[in-house]
């Protein structure tokens, strides 16, 4: 089940490129932006990535903070943010537990073949951890300027 808007978001502790654990709740005070994707530097994700790194500056004048989560590893995560100088956090869930938490790990079908993997979405927290917006099935090219709009609203 993917969480829906006016639920609260599922807590988790994960780590970031450099091993420094990060949780829902150090971020209690500021809307943040929560996008979940399959797998680092692959086509669409590079295009998603590169996408809120473009508008970052948006995101930050906006008051908020931009956080990646993928099943990748750390030093993944690292080779990642210096190739495409992305200057937001990746967090690293090896297990999927926050994906299936919030709902975006499952059956994929890609070329006639099925396996389990990370569901394009993307979560706008509140300031009390509480869902604003959910964009599920999301299309990597400019879903950042998608996701500013809603947050401007």
């Amino acid at each position: 089940m993917v969480l829906s808007a006016g639920m609260q978001a599922p807590e988790f502790k994960l780590n970031d490129h450099e091993g420094q654990p990060h949780q829902l709740t150090d971020y209690r005070g500021q809307t943040i932006v929560i996008y979940f994707y399959p797998k680092d530097d692959t086509p669409g994700c590079t295009k998603e990535a590169c996408s809120f790194r473009d508008a970052y500056a948006d995101f930050k004048e906006a008051g908020v903070t931009l956080i990646g989560i993928s099943p990748d590893s750390e030093k993944s995560h690292t080779k990642f943010i210096e190739k495409y100088e992305l200057p937001f956090t990746l967090l690293s869930d090896p297990g999927h537990k926050v994906c299936e938490a919030y709902g975006v790990w499952g059956l994929k079908k890609f070329m006639g073949r099925e396996y389990e993997g990370v569901y394009r979405t993307t979560f706008v927290i509140g300031p009390e951890g509480e869902i604003k917006h959910v964009f599920e099935n999301v299309k990597p090219d400019d879903h950042s300027q998608e996701v500013l709009a809603a947050i401007k609203q």
